[in-house]
């Protein structure tokens, strides 16, 4: 449910963004819908338009018990949503990734290459897919792995980028969480071309600080991760002076293919009654989302000279210029606020839309602004938050073989454990050795200087 959750947050935003109804309506007035140019209608690109002039987005949403889908049908934008693309089984995965893979999910595959063949007919040069799931449970991890794995399949040059909530490192959901999160990533190394991790805890923790609300609900950590989402997006929905399109963040950001796990922050995140109280200059919101404090994943002991990144893409929305925004990545690479691999010293990638991201009404929790910025990287570090959050988790519960029946029970061999743990083991060992390689170079250059 947490990436039907996250989905609905994401289509709320775009529908502010794009100024379009709950029911798919358009809110410009007739006289405006006739003067609209190509550019105009960008964001066909995520919605299709019907014969009637509603505009229906291009999405499904999947689960294997009826809730979580039952709430979007009957949702506020239950007219909006094409009732097709609304899926579920009647029984859920029960927080097992076997369930969701080999068993319960099975029986929904058909139906959702059914759906995706539709979607994809119905489009002109497809770019690629996004997926919005959980790793901890059963459905997001089992099913998505299989969804994943069908895509890459029937749709093999496509990109395939997943926004994927990991385990926190102390709220947990279910008990196996290690289990489903090392099955899940074992899936997601092959199958997908860019992962942008998220956890909760982290998100949490900005709302607290930076929002200044005590206890944020799922919703508003939905908001902004939406953001995040729509700021990735922007130059696809946007007309725009340095548009980014999906296939560029895989070709930008992952140097080896296997090493494709993101980290991502955006800024500024202000409470809206201290906005006014706040400039926000390029340089400092930059300099913002490079701030441990501020990404969306929690790293432990995170040290921005020590864990390099290989590469980098830096959105920024709003009144910004090329200029000032280059000028802005100067100051950073010059100011040691962040450090590349020595052998990418380059790896800055930045994209401009100058359509600022728009506050959606009643449920927003952050201020509006003029410019902001979302970044993605792909730093060294992350392979800490599989060590810390997953393998070591994994390791204590799988020496005891506990609760290894219930997924060996749903037809699993208890040999996909030992594949999955020596295929994560080999990931951050590729980490360690580009970190290393980068640490060894760095110390060549100091002592050619001596």
């Amino acid at each position: 449910w947490a990436g039907i959750q996250l989905g609905n947050a994401v289509w709320t935003q775009y529908c502010y963004e794009h100024e379009i109804n709950p029911d798919g309506t358009l809110k410009k007035k007739d006289e405006e819908l006739q003067n609209m140019s190509p550019q105009d209608k960008y964001f066909t690109t995520f919605f299709e338009e019907t014969g009637t002039g509603q505009f229906v987005p291009r999405n499904i949403t999947v689960d294997l018990e009826p809730t979580v889908v039952d709430d979007v049908r009957t949702g506020p934008y239950s007219q909006m949503f094409h009732p097709e693309f609304l899926l579920n089984g009647k029984e859920d995965a029960a927080n097992n990734f076997a369930r969701g893979h080999y068993t319960v999910g099975k029986e929904i595959l058909d139906q959702v290459n059914d759906r995706l063949r539709k979607l994809v007919d119905n489009s002109q040069n497809v770019q690629g897919f996004i997926i919005n799931h959980a790793v901890g449970g059963g459905t997001g991890s089992g099913l998505g792995a299989l969804i994943l794995e069908r895509i890459a399949v029937d749709y093999r040059k496509k990109s395939k980028i997943g926004f994927e909530i990991y385990p926190a490192p102390k709220i947990s959901t279910c008990i196996v969480e290690p289990y489903n999160a090392m099955l899940s990533t074992h899936w997601l190394l092959d199958h997908t071309e860019v992962s942008v991790l998220l956890d909760n805890e982290a998100i949490y923790a900005i709302c607290q600080k930076q929002l200044d609300i005590p206890r944020p609900s799922y919703a508003q950590l939905n908001i902004i991760i939406a953001k995040v989402i729509s700021s990735m997006t922007a130059s696809l929905r946007f007309d725009g002076e340095l548009n980014v399109d999906l296939g560029e963040f895989q070709t930008n950001l992952v140097p080896f293919p296997r090493l494709h796990f993101m980290t991502t922050a955006l800024a500024p995140v202000i409470n809206a009654k201290k906005a006014s109280h706040e400039a926000q200059t390029i340089r400092e919101i930059t300099d913002h989302v490079f701030q441990p404090q501020n990404m969306l994943v929690k790293y432990a002991d995170f040290d921005p000279v020590e864990d390099k990144y290989m590469a980098i893409s830096v959105n920024y929305r709003g009144e910004i210029k090329s200029k000032e925004a280059n000028a802005t990545v100067q100051w950073l690479k010059q100011n040691n606020k962040i450090s590349f691999v020595e052998w990418c010293p380059t790896g800055f990638k930045i994209g401009l839309n100058e359509k600022p991201a728009t506050t959606i009404g009643e449920t927003e929790v952050m201020a509006p602004a003029k410019r902001n910025v979302t970044m993605i990287g792909n730093n060294v570090a992350v392979s800490r938050v599989f060590t810390e959050r997953i393998t070591k988790k994994y390791d204590m519960m799988y020496s005891q073989r506990a609760f290894v029946h219930w997924y060996v029970g749903e037809g699993m061999e208890e040999g996909e454990f030992g594949e999955a743990r020596e295929d994560l083991a080999a990931m951050e060992k590729d980490y360690e050795e580009v970190a290393q390689e980068s640490a060894d170079a760095g110390m060549e250059g100091d002592a050619e200087e001596e």
